[in-house]
């Protein structure tokens, strides 16, 4: 069984996860945020990125020993989905964002069959937005959704609702709120601070805007 306070404390030994309140960060969509996610760091610390892969192929052949292989999301999912294929000694597949411009165009590389049952490996799940447009490519390259495995989970009600309309099963290895009382109880943000993180959380597209 997971822990996800475990988990969430390994992504912050990597400094993979930085919480500045005071300081939002921006991101890509104009969102302002007290948190931001990199887990791609994991992958330069060795014992922390093996302890994070052995989880994820835990969570995958518990929830999930019907699958028949592994496809990772481009690019952050890329080298997770093949660590724990290699363990659990799955097939590897990957999803580009699009279909390559040249050569044969693929957009799903490597060798799958039709029908075979695969699981989706995501680095983290925002809006859910880009993941799920990943579950309709792999759909309509014929194989089925086992269900998907993410590092780290913002936990927002619209991936919620997205992920339950398009019939995907989500597992998620932490969440923000875990890290949140993770952070609350290892005194690395104030108590004070907890309501402001978890109103971030119920509104971010209009956080600090009210």
């Amino acid at each position: 069984m997971k822990n996800e306070k475990i988990i969430a404390e390994k992504l912050l030994q990597a400094e993979a996860i930085k919480l500045s309140p005071e300081k939002p960060f921006t991101w890509a969509s104009g969102w302002k945020s007290p948190i931001y996610c990199d887990n791609r760091r994991v992958l330069s610390y060795p014992f922390l990125r093996d302890f994070i892969k052995s989880e994820m192929c835990n969570v995958i052949f518990e929830q999930y020993p019907e699958a028949d292989l592994i496809a990772g999301v481009a690019t952050a999912g890329i080298a997770w989905g093949a660590m724990a294929a290699d363990q659990l000694k799955l097939p590897f597949i990957y999803v580009r964002p699009k279909p390559k411009e040249h050569g044969l165009g693929n957009q799903v590389e490597g060798f799958f069959k039709e029908g075979q049952k695969v699981v989706v490996v995501e680095d983290l799940i925002s809006t859910g937005k880009s993941s799920l447009q990943v579950v309709d490519v792999l759909r309509n390259s014929g194989v089925e959704i086992a269900g998907m495995v993410s590092i780290f989970n913002y936990g927002f009600t619209a991936s919620e609702e997205a992920f339950k309309k398009a019939s995907v099963s989500l597992e998620s290895l932490t969440t923000y709120t875990s890290l949140i009382e993770l952070a609350i109880e290892k005194n690395i943000v104030s108590a004070e601070t907890e309501d402001l993180l978890k109103s971030w959380r119920l509104n971010p597209a209009d956080w600090l805007k009210v």
